[in-house]
Order: C-alpha cells, then structure tokens, then sequence
C-alpha cells in the first residue's frame, strides 16, 4: 500500500497488518492512521525540531530501538538538521515537518516521538519549560498530581503559567511556555532551583535528585528535561509502555482535580481514539504553549516564594507536609500547600511491563 504526498514522493506502507499492542490488537496500520488523524493538532509542536525516535518494529513485546541519527535509507524529501556532539562531530536528525514525514516514521515504526525543548535554528533556546514529575515506588499518579499543585502554585508566585499533561505511562508533566529570548543557560538553572527548594518544602513527597533509592513513595520532579541535549516525548505521541497503546495528552487543571477529588485515575489514561475525539470536541489544550510569551526572572532576583493561590482542601493522605523551611541553597523559602482533595488510591491502569533493549536497529 502507498500514499502519494504533497511533494510528489511516497510512503510505501508495509507490514500495516503487523500487531504492535497485543492487549487490543492495535496495529501498525492503526498507529499510521492515528498519526495521520492526529496531524494538526500535533505538527506545531514538532515543527522544525530535530526528533528522537523510539522504534519497535515487532510491537510493544520486541526490540525498540533508540534513535536520533536519520537511517541511511531515509526519504531525501524529509528535512534533517545537524546537532553538535558534545564529544565532537554532530547528529543527523530528521524533523517532523508535514504529514507526510509523520506517516513515513510512523510506518518505520517509530511508536514513540521525542522532539528537543528548542528548534533546530535556535539550539541555545528553549521555546518552554517542561517539568517530568516522575514517581518512585509506592507513589502513583495522583501523587504526581499533588506535586503537580505545588509545582503550578510555586510558578505561580513568579507569573508564569504551566499546562499539564500525562505522559500516557505512570506520570505527569508540567510545560511552561516560554516564547522569548531565554537560553538554557538561564532555564536549567532556573529550572533546578524550583525543583530543589520544593523538595526542600517538602522532603517526605518531592524529590530533585534522580537516584531511585530517594524516590520511595516520593515523586522525582525531573528538571534535568531542561538541557539543549535532552528530548521529551512529544504532545500527541503514542507511548509504547504497556499491552495496550496510551498516549501522552494534554490535560485541563480541572479534570487533574477531578481525578484527585475522587481518588482514582482511569479517566486521565487515553487511548489514540479517545484523544482524536477530544481534540475534535476541545482542539488543542496546548495550543498556549505555542504562543504564550513568559519571561523567566533575572538570575539572582528570585523572591521568596509564598504561595498564596490555594487548590481545593483536601483530606491528608498518609504522610503531612513539612513546615516551611528555606533551601540549604540560600534559595527562597516554598510554603508547603494543600492540593486538591485526594481520596485513597485505587489501582486503574494496567501493570507496566518492563522495558526492551535500547539500541540501533532494522526497519520495521
């Protein structure tokens, strides 16, 4: 089967009976076709990015492969741009800059897509922000989304907006648009010192430090997301984590505090159908990060940060917030805060299978 293009070249599709989730037999022509539906909501967010690209080409149960070089047999018709090595030499990344592109990676099995904070004519400058609130053993969803309400609050006290979105596999993320002249040598640090003086706030439930061991029943809030060599799985892209295919969507403020009011999360875990027809009905909820023009504080001229916008009370879960304390940093104080009322936790989503091996691979 081929689809002719726009710009006279074709994707010769292969293989589209080929099983990629065996828990609802969704194939490898469903993920061309969602990607091809999802389309305009999803392009801006990729345009002129260079991608990594996490291709499974037997399915969720085989090898998946890690790749940021274009592979040799790439289209000529697909844009590729250059990114220094850090160790010297550079990395051919292909963009994602039509629909056409997006089928033909879709059809070389590229399940999962990771587009780089910045675009590729401006490497030094992330577009937005994106905290990943990660959680450890013990911890879940809705305790993300607590963090999640400390996070939106402490970003609050500097003007700055943040948009949700879950990571279709077991977290959350936070994007805050940026728009203007900022460089990652002001956004990563920037990025640090919220994340390590809300852990200061808040020691038994937020952590800055990636080690695992420190994450038991804590949420790892990863500003490390924050670095010109670092790619975050896109808005829109399909996650290749479990039986069934979940995808990483934006959500509203409210419906995370519906999900914590009731103490369960099924509702916030969307299959590629689900997120076609909430974007017909609300289009896209992330449309703002694209346009939003924030600036981040002058290094330095950090206030103390005392939040004053509370969420809903809610009942205290098993563990209470530190009071309010300063950083060992030196760095502002971070009131802790009351999210949204939580309800005890109930198990909605499916196990997570551990993951594959990660490397260089075949055409799916």
């Amino acid at each position: 089967m081929a689809k002719q293009t726009t710009n006279g070249a074709r994707v010769n599709f292969k293989n589209l009976e080929k099983v990629f989730f065996p828990g609802n037999d969704f194939t490898k022509g469903d993920l061309v076709k969602y990607y091809l539906e999802i389309a305009p909501a999803l392009l801006p967010h990729f345009r002129d990015r260079p991608v990594t690209r996490i291709r499974m080409p037997d399915g969720v149960h085989g090898e998946r492969f890690y790749e940021k070089n274009a592979a040799g047999y790439t289209p000529g018709w697909i844009e590729r741009t250059q990114v220094p090595r850090t160790e010297g030499g550079v990395v051919n990344y292909l963009m994602i800059q039509d629909a056409e592109a997006l089928a033909w990676v879709a059809n070389d099995a590229a399940i999962e897509l990771h587009p780089f904070l910045h675009r590729a004519q401006g490497i030094t400058r992330p577009t937005h922000l994106a905290f990943d609130l990660d959680p450890g053993e013990g911890a879940d969803l809705l305790t993300c989304i607590e963090v999640g309400w400390h996070v939106r609050e402490a970003l609050a006290t500097f003007g700055l907006q943040a948009f949700p979105k879950v990571t279709g596999s077991k977290g959350l993320q936070l994007y805050v648009p940026l728009n203007t002249p900022v460089t990652y040598a002001r956004a990563t640090p920037f990025a640090k010192a919220l994340a390590e003086r809300l852990a200061a706030a808040h020691p038994d439930l937020v952590v800055s430090n990636m080690s695992k061991a420190l994450r038991v029943r804590k949420v790892l809030i990863d500003w490390s997301q924050n670095h010109e060599k670092k790619t975050t799985v896109g808005p829109y892209s399909v996650r290749g984590k479990r039986d069934e295919p979940f995808v990483s969507a934006p959500v509203t403020w409210e419906e995370l505090k519906r999900a914590a009011t009731a103490g369960k999360t099924d509702a916030l875990f969307f299959a590629p159908a689900d997120v076609l027809q909430r974007v017909r009905k609300r289009g896209d909820l992330f449309a703002p990060v694209l346009t939003l023009r924030q600036n981040l504080p002058p290094s330095g001229a950090e206030p103390n940060v005392a939040v004053t916008q509370r969420p809903p009370s809610r009942r205290r879960l098993t563990r209470r917030p530190a009071r309010g304390r300063r950083a060992k940093s030196g760095g502002p104080a971070i009131a802790p805060t009351r999210g949204p009322r939580i309800r005890a936790r109930r198990s909605d989503t499916p196990a997570v299978r551990s993951g594959s091996k990660v490397g260089g691979g075949r055409q799916g």
